[in-house]
């Protein structure tokens, strides 16, 4: 039901002639590449052909103004996992905004989603804790509204895997496990 080509179809047909940005398939670490000399346009760069991974990217994408979507990945800082506790706070917290516009593009095509705290090899954090957080902003989100960018994604994936349009906040349930509620 989800195939990759779709999704760098419905991309490439709305921002490769606005924003001059294609979305594109990887074999390795996801990275944004702007156009420079060898490339004359903006590459969003997934992992793996995986469809889980385009959806992330492209959320940070979307989250990015102009002057951000001119330098590599953003001109973000990027530390790899393995992190310590105060360094898996600040990503989480540089990672909130990305992965509630993730959640929407998901709930928009009608595909799983799953907040992703990135630090398998790290100390270990609470990722309900992190969830609550990324679905208070997805709701704030549907509130205040999404830019223009995203209302234009969102609603492309909507009519093309024909899921609920507007977005509503009981498309973004989530249940916490009662052992973990403290920890919320």
């Amino acid at each position: 039901m989800h195939h990759i080509d779709d999704l760098i179809s419905i991309f490439n047909a709305l921002f490769y002639p606005t924003h001059n940005t294609k979305l594109v398939a990887g074999t390795d670490e996801p990275i944004y590449l702007p156009a420079d000399t060898q490339c004359d346009y903006h590459r969003i760069v997934f992992a793996h052909g995986f469809y889980a991974s385009a959806m992330h990217e492209i959320a940070h994408w979307l989250v990015a103004g102009k002057a951000r979507r001119e330098l590599e990945d953003y001109g973000y800082w990027y530390c790899p996992d393995g992190r310590s506790k105060d360094q898996q706070l600040a990503f989480e917290q540089v990672e909130v905004k990305p992965q509630a516009i993730e959640w929407a593009l998901s709930a928009a095509a009608g595909f799983a989603f799953n907040v992703s705290v990135d630090n398998l090899n790290g100390e270990p954090t609470c990722r309900f804790a992190f969830q609550r957080r990324v679905h208070a902003q997805v709701l704030e989100m549907l509130t205040d509204g999404f830019n223009v960018r995203a209302s234009a994604l969102l609603e492309a994936l909507s009519l093309f895997y024909s899921t609920p349009w507007p977005l509503s906040a009981g498309q973004f349930e989530w249940h916490c496990p009662q052992e973990f509620a403290d920890a919320v």
